[in-house]
């Protein structure tokens, strides 16, 4: 691999240059390094909220996880391994050492593995809404609501529509920024997603295996989260997950469901901030 770069994207993001799959991300603020991954489909912004309430205090990097967003889109390569290397890539390129490492969903999964199988970069980790443990018919249940998505739209207010149908529980303004960041219009004029169908194929697989020795590993402190109603995380993930690692702090958010972090982000805002306190 050549030597790792940073460079400016049109839309205002910035992205690595010279990995083997290189990555889009935002930064925001300065102080110690956050880290904040999204879930199957979406993209950095669904972050947005949370990053612009730390950066005063922290450099929080949003990362568009390889397969979505403005990131590359490799035919295959979405273990979790590969996502956990893509945080290694970016922490490099920035020249930061060290990190709190925050995830949602698929991100939390990968940023549990971030801290054990990279220890050394990471100093924390937030895991939200995702366990070893979740039931195989669950993610078989994902998988095709995942593939349903990968469709057309007229317009970006059709977008919306569909983005509320089936997201309920999220603000309009989550909405919103799902809508601006996921899709992007073609050359027929209609709008499609940027989550690369053959990727959340790929990665929804990767979710069958569980790395619940490497969640049991991390050394770091770790939060776990989770909404009270989500489809995701059943109540038997979530002990499971808890029974394995009793040492984590976890919190019950009583009113979300699986999208905890758009819908109540002053939650994980207040866990991110204990991270950083804890550090100081």
């Amino acid at each position: 691999m050549s030597a790792l770069a940073v460079e400016r994207t049109a839309d205002g993001l910035q992205r690595t240059r010279g990995a083997d799959v290189d990555i889009a991300f935002r930064i925001r603020g300065s102080g110690p390094a956050v880290v904040l991954l999204h879930g199957t489909s979406a993209s950095h912004a669904v972050w947005e909220p949370i990053s612009t309430a730390l950066a005063s205090f922290a450099t929080v990097i949003t990362l568009d996880q390889r397969g979505h967003g403005r990131s590359d889109k490799p035919p295959t390569g979405y273990t979790g391994p590969d996502f956990a290397g893509d945080v290694v890539t970016v922490l490099d390129a920035l020249g930061i050492d060290s990190a709190i490492v925050g995830g949602h969903s698929l991100g939390a999964r990968n940023a549990w593995l971030v801290g054990a199988l990279h220890p050394e970069r990471i100093r924390g980790v937030l895991a939200v809404d995702y366990t070893p443990w979740v039931e195989t018919e669950v993610i078989d249940v994902l998988q095709v609501r995942v593939a349903a998505g990968d469709r057309a739209f007229t317009s970006v207010d059709e977008i919306e529509a569909y983005l509320q149908s089936r997201y309920p529980l999220l603000p309009t303004d989550a909405v919103v920024r799902r809508a601006e960041w996921g899709y992007r219009q073609g050359a027929d004029g209609r709008w499609r997603p940027l989550a690369d169908p053959v990727a959340m194929d790929q990665l929804i697989d990767g979710f069958r295996t569980p790395w619940a020795e490497e969640f049991e590993a991390v050394g770091v402190p770790m939060s776990q989260l989770r909404g009270a109603h989500s489809a995701i995380v059943s109540d038997t993930a979530w002990q499971t997950a808890l029974d394995a690692r009793p040492q984590d702090r976890a919190v019950v958010d009583p009113d979300a469901d699986h999208y905890l972090p758009e819908e109540h982000p002053q939650l994980v805002i207040a866990e991110l901030q204990r991270f950083l306190a804890f550090g100081r």
